[in-house]
């Protein structure tokens, strides 16, 4: 039996009014002990409001509200916060949008069982992303190359934000020293997870582009990660990579 119960899944959220209703339903239906929280950046569609109604029936869900788009690292920073005070084991990140599969929670929380992070990956085994063009495929799959080369990281994911830590991996890491705030974010907490001698281990899943609402995700997000790879690099040489 896989202890969902101390488990926290954290959903950042910006106008998920087309998907936030049905995510609640689904992730309730496949793992009703598993713990949600929400954090909604000030919302204009109302996002906020069909978590706040579900909360009525649904005890384990927790919503945050936030005075506006603060940035996904920060959204995660005030996550892991709220799941280390309240002794959550098992700290996930996952978007609302269904890009990822929330049947794969399981194979993720199986895997940190015996694992410090998890990484939901989708260039282990093969590629497997649905509904991208090729640009984007290609500067997502070589912004992974550089990051292996440049930092040594051995994790063909690097940006995935799909992931399991585990409440040894989050107290590791100080959470106010953390610089990245886009995507470049999941880099620096793996690499920081990473180098701090904790295991690592990717599970294979289907990434699929939203079908509902509008993508938050653009090219620049991606050459802020490649940028803020030799960062962390010259950062760990000096000594400094808290």
């Amino acid at each position: 039996m896989l202890p969902y119960s101390k488990s926290l899944l954290i959903i950042p959220t910006y106008n998920e009014i087309d998907n936030i209703q049905r995510m609640l339903d689904v992730v309730d239906e496949l793992y009703p002990e598993l713990n949600i929280l929400i954090l909604d950046d000030g919302s204009p569609d109302g996002t906020a409001n069909v978590v706040k109604q579900k909360q009525q029936t649904k005890k384990n869900l927790h919503l945050i509200q936030r005075s506006g788009k603060l940035g996904l690292g920060t959204a995660y920073i005030t996550g892991f916060k709220f799941a280390l005070e309240r002794d959550f084991e098992y700290v996930f990140e996952m978007d609302c949008d269904f890009s990822h599969d929330p049947k794969d929670i399981e194979r993720l929380l199986k895997a940190a069982q015996t694992n410090d992070l998890v990484i939901g990956s989708r260039y282990i085994d093969g590629i497997r992303i649905i509904n991208w063009p090729m640009r984007r495929l290609l500067l997502s799959y070589f912004a992974g190359v550089y990051t292996r080369w440049i930092t040594g990281l051995k994790v063909l994911d690097a940006t995935g934000g799909f992931k399991c830590f585990t409440r040894k991996a989050l107290e590791s890491l100080d959470l106010d020293r953390v610089l990245s705030n886009g995507y470049s974010f999941q880099i620096e907490l793996n690499y920081k997870v990473w180098s701090k001698g904790m295991s690592v281990k990717e599970v294979p899943i289907v990434f699929t582009e939203r079908r509902d609402g509008q993508s938050k995700m653009s090219g620049g997000i991606i050459y802020e990660a490649v940028f803020a790879v030799i960062s962390l690099r010259i950062r760990k040489m000096l000594g400094a990579l808290n």
